[in-house]
């Protein structure tokens, strides 16, 4: 209980994920919380997009927005190079996208700026 949190979207405030679905965090190329289950208020479609630039490059992903407003929270890797590669399958939420409420503080702070406790999935 110290350490939940419900993530919310950063352009309305509906509640996305929480951290009892918290997988990992992704700090290296892009700052991702990594979650293996989300809420209703999440929507993809089964088109995929392919990075051209930037962090995705050469990566094929479904791109997760906000069902309530639209903002594009993150993505679901479907193929990607061999460092980003067990995050597919699962849902990155950019942390530059969404808020935090975490419930021991009752506080609502910027996702970018909390660290959650180390977990991997890389193993």
């Amino acid at each position: 209980p110290a350490d939940c949190a419900v993530f919310q979207c950063g352009g309305c405030w509906a509640v996305l994920g929480d951290s009892l679905h918290f997988c990992a965090q992704e700090e290296r190329r892009v700052g991702l919380l990594v979650c293996s289950r989300v809420t209703n208020d999440v929507a993809w479609k089964d088109s995929l997009l392919v990075g051209l630039e930037g962090a995705l490059l050469g990566c094929t992903y479904n791109a997760l927005s906000c069902r309530s407003c639209g903002l594009v929270v993150g993505f679901i890797l479907y193929s990607a190079p061999s460092d980003l590669a067990y995050l597919r399958g699962l849902f990155c939420f950019f942390k530059d996208s969404i808020f935090c409420y975490l419930l021991k503080n009752q506080i609502i702070i910027e996702a970018s700026k909390v660290n959650f406790p180390a977990v991997t999935l890389k193993q």
